[in-house]
């Protein structure tokens, strides 16, 4: 048997989880896909892996599922959309019956909760087994409302109201810390998405510690509460200024050295957790798989650079394919890598970059600040413009009725 890349990562730690980062409904039609284009089609490797990850059967009877947990956006519930687009066409217009005609959002986001309660009940006897560890589904409050504390609040809670084991997606925005908060104090499990900085890492915290304490205070059951924080690694290093300042400076800056700032400010971040015994656990997503320009070797640094870690990571279906088209490529992971210093002589070059000390600087950046930093406004962008082609693919259904 040969395991998984993302298998031998989980093998670095026992307390190391791997995430899917789709829908659960998408897995089986996505297997299948998938497996039509192995390589070697008489080898058993990739039917065994992507069953031992997510078989319907297995977690149905045993509650086993290699991976422990399940994130989703609003990109990816299109995806579910445009994967199956008949299904769901006929699915909306029974939804609709009980809405008034022309309201579109509504139906929206009926359907939407009613992906995320299906998901959940998928993996409920992930999460029973485990004693409510595993198990959780992530559903996300509307991109469209980063700013809009009370949208986000009433949102987070149709969330969580579609499972006991269904996390809360929150955007690292002002608002969005005060909501985190405020679902933490009602003993709501949250995941703090569009975060890429060390200052959103830190206001994260404060926000569950303060929530926590308002929790205990007035007696919230936390037994099976959860608590965790992306980070939006390739988004970061990407997305950011960086190249831009770099350029107006006269600095050359490789992708190498990209990603040695993204690995500093996830560890900055995760090292300060681990020293205070902090609740929440960080996330690693937006990964890629590249040529290393060092080396020139396969490599996929989001996760060999952080390996060892008590982390969680959470994979799209590009990820989990093309980490088993590139297998046989890549290094060894080291279970010592998470303790690596990241590269000086890189850190000394980024920190020359406003936009690299804001995400780096435990005060890089104040509350206020974090929805107009260049890594957030281009995924709340992206995030907000699939969010938009759900909704209209709501009113084409209706439309057509």
């Amino acid at each position: 048997m040969t395991a998984h890349v993302l298998e031998q990562l989980a093998a670095t730690n026992p307390a190391c989880e791997i995430w899917w980062d789709s829908s659960p409904l998408i897995y089986e039609a996505w297997r299948k896909s998938t497996l039509a284009g192995d390589p070697d089609p008489n080898s058993s490797n990739w039917a065994e892996q992507l069953s031992r990850l997510l078989d319907p059967e297995a977690i149905a009877a045993s509650g086993h599922m290699g991976f422990r947990g399940v994130t989703t956006n609003p990109p990816l519930c299109l995806q579910a959309f445009q994967l199956d687009p008949g299904y769901w066409a006929n699915h909306i217009r029974e939804i609709a019956r009980d809405f008034a005609p022309g309201d579109v959002e509504g139906v929206y986001w009926a359907v939407y909760l009613e992906m995320v309660r299906k998901g959940a009940s998928m993996v409920l006897p992930v999460f029973e087994v485990s004693g409510g560890k595993y198990g959780y589904v992530s559903g996300q409050v509307d991109p469209r409302k980063v700013s809009d504390r009370a949208g986000m609040l009433a949102q987070g809670l149709d969330i969580a109201a579609q499972g006991i084991n269904v996390m809360v997606k929150i955007p690292g925005s002002k608002a969005g810390y005060e909501v985190i908060e405020e679902l933490t104090a009602r003993g709501i499990s949250t995941n703090n998405t569009t975060s890429f900085t060390v200052p959103q890492y830190m206001r994260c915290m404060e926000a569950v510690s303060a929530g926590l304490d308002r929790a205990r205070a007035n007696g919230v059951d936390l037994s099976r509460w959860r608590s965790v924080i992306t980070h939006m690694s390739a988004r970061l290093g990407e997305l950011s200024d960086w190249r831009t300042e770099a350029k107006a400076r006269g600095i050359d800056l490789s992708l190498s050295e990209i990603r040695d700032g993204e690995e500093a400010v996830l560890k900055r971040a995760y090292w300060w957790g681990q020293e205070h015994q902090h609740p929440s656990k960080m996330l690693q997503c937006s990964m890629r798989i590249e040529r290393d320009d060092r080396t020139g070797k396969t490599v996929s640094r989001h996760l060999s650079d952080v390996a060892g870690g008590d982390l969680v990571y959470t994979c799209p279906p590009g990820l989990v394919a093309g980490l088993m088209t590139v297998a046989s490529d890549l290094e060894p992971f080291d279970p010592h890598a998470i303790a690596r210093e990241p590269n000086p002589a890189s850190l000394e070059k980024l920190l020359k970059l406003p936009s690299f000390r804001a995400a780096y600087e435990f005060d890089g950046m104040e509350p206020d600040e974090f929805e107009h930093f260049g890594a957030f406004k281009a995924t709340e962008t992206e995030f907000a413009s699939a969010t938009r082609q759900t909704v209209d693919f709501v009113r084409q259904c209706l439309e057509a009725h």
